[in-house]
């Protein structure tokens, strides 16, 4: 009710007064995250570099602490552990059931271990569009978001500096829009909040125009989203001024090598990528070599195949160490990963991960080939031109429909023919394809764009 009545007055307010409510959101949320052990989490993974025998040994620890927690302090995790209480050890994981996303949604009130009221509420949603209520601890907050800040800040970024961000807050008003406005600032933390729902090819030029005149620093958020900017800019030759941006972060989306060579190239700075996920997976982080490494200090990685065994390439099954108010602890996050062979020179000991594939719906199915991933996928618009956008949806094993948003100056009927036969070569000679070209793709509800949405229950 109160969320509500907010929202309401937030609607009504002038600019003036919207951009002074999210200064004290912010202000009110940053107390929560930078308070209390903050400072030295943010220390302890920002000075230290521990061996990998010593993360190995950090990581065991961890692991039993947080299972006796959880036998202790959930009736579920309590009743799922019945038959293993005499002996809980790390060296004993594999023995250990695993949950499923279904599984913690229907027992969350038995997997919680403090009161709502009492700890910090993360609401998820996915591909089922069913919400899930995550209750995080203080110090669950606390060490995540110093995780999060001794990765950023080893490529120079600090709380304050000039950051544009790209995220699902849905923040514009009547007004904004009709002024072409897409963006709201919080002017005490210097953060500018540009909309993901209205990545539209005649917004673009606001975006971009304001981005050059705002010159962040950094740059965060929705890689697809950042990506049609950047190739907007491209295509109308809207030349990025040099040396402006130091790093680019992405969040919540899979980063293909396409989004990345192009974002790269337009705004002239780096990208470094880093998984984690709203329920509180463990954290893997991108180095300065471009490696992406698991942080065995936040938590477990497994991977696994349909028969839960260990494989070099396979499900990905999660146990975090930030997550006491609902431990996850065996979690089939719904990802897929590819773990890596070598080690890397850049100093941290934690292991490579070749490859973090994105969620298991975000790929089209074929009879013929099996799940062809979103990254395959992405880069079918070789030798095509004047495709704006697209979005591949897949009710039905044989069959796909495309949705297309294009540039007609550009877009030949040949391109139809080259754009299929690139989809064939992916998806086999069988699938029915189906283009319809439109003017609008709409973004989920998260803000998120979606290259596949794929509903077939398997």
């Amino acid at each position: 009710m109160v969320i509500m009545l907010l929202e309401k007055i937030y609607h009504k307010a002038p600019r003036i007064v919207q951009e002074l409510m999210i200064s004290i959101y912010n202000y009110r949320a940053y107390n929560v995250r930078y308070s209390g052990k903050y400072k030295t989490y943010f220390n302890y993974y920002s000075n230290s570099s521990p061996t990998l025998e010593e993360l190995k040994e950090i990581q065991k620890l961890k692991f039993e602490h947080l299972l006796n927690f959880a036998i202790e302090n959930s009736s579920f995790y309590r009743s799922l552990y019945s038959d293993h209480l005499s002996d809980i050890s790390f060296e004993r994981i594999k023995e250990y059931p695993i949950i499923d996303k279904e599984l913690l949604r229907k027992n969350i009130d038995r997997i919680h271990t403090l009161d709502k009221k009492k700890g910090h509420i993360s609401k998820t949603g996915g591909t089922t569009g069913k919400s899930l209520e995550v209750i995080f601890k203080d110090s669950d907050v606390q060490e995540r978001f110093a995780l999060l800040d001794s990765f950023r800040s080893s490529f120079g970024y600090k709380l304050g500096q000039k950051t544009a961000w790209f995220s699902g807050k849905n923040l514009l008003s009547p007004k904004d829009l009709n002024k072409n406005r897409f963006w709201k600032t919080d002017h005490f933390h210097n953060v500018r909040y540009y909309s993901t729902f209205h990545i539209h090819q005649k917004n673009m030029k606001f975006y971009v125009q304001d981005l050059i005149a705002f010159r962040p620093q950094f740059i965060v958020g929705f890689p697809s989203t950042i990506y049609e900017i950047a190739k907007y800019g491209m295509l109308t030759g809207t030349d990025f001024p040099e040396n402006m941006i130091k790093a680019i972060f992405p969040t919540a989306e899979t980063l293909t090598l396409e989004m990345r060579e192009l974002i790269e190239s337009y705004f002239k700075s780096n990208m470094y990528d880093q998984y984690a996920s709203s329920e509180g997976a463990p954290f893997i982080f991108e180095c300065k070599n471009k490696n992406l490494h698991l942080e065995l200090r936040s938590g477990v990685f497994e991977v696994v195949d349909d028969e839960n065994k260990p494989v070099k390439s396979g499900r990905l099954i999660v146990t975090s160490f930030t997550t006491y108010g609902t431990p996850l602890i065996r979690y089939d996050i719904g990802d897929t990963a590819i773990l890596g062979q070598t080690s890397c020179s850049c100093g941290n000991q934690n292991p490579v991960v070749k490859q973090i594939s994105g969620r298991i719906s975000d790929f089209i199915y074929s009879e013929e080939l099996g799940k062809v991933n979103l990254g395959n996928i992405s880069n079918c618009l070789k030798g095509v031109k004047g495709v704006i956008q697209f979005q591949i949806l897949q009710d039905h094993k044989d069959r796909i429909e495309v949705l297309l948003i294009c540039e007609e100056l550009f877009f030949a009927k040949e391109y139809d023919i080259v754009f299929i036969n690139n989809l064939r070569e992916r998806l086999g000679p069988n699938m029915v394809i189906q283009l319809r070209k439109v003017n609008h793709i709409p973004v989920e509800k998260s803000g998120k764009f979606r290259l596949i949405k794929n509903n077939i229950k398997f």
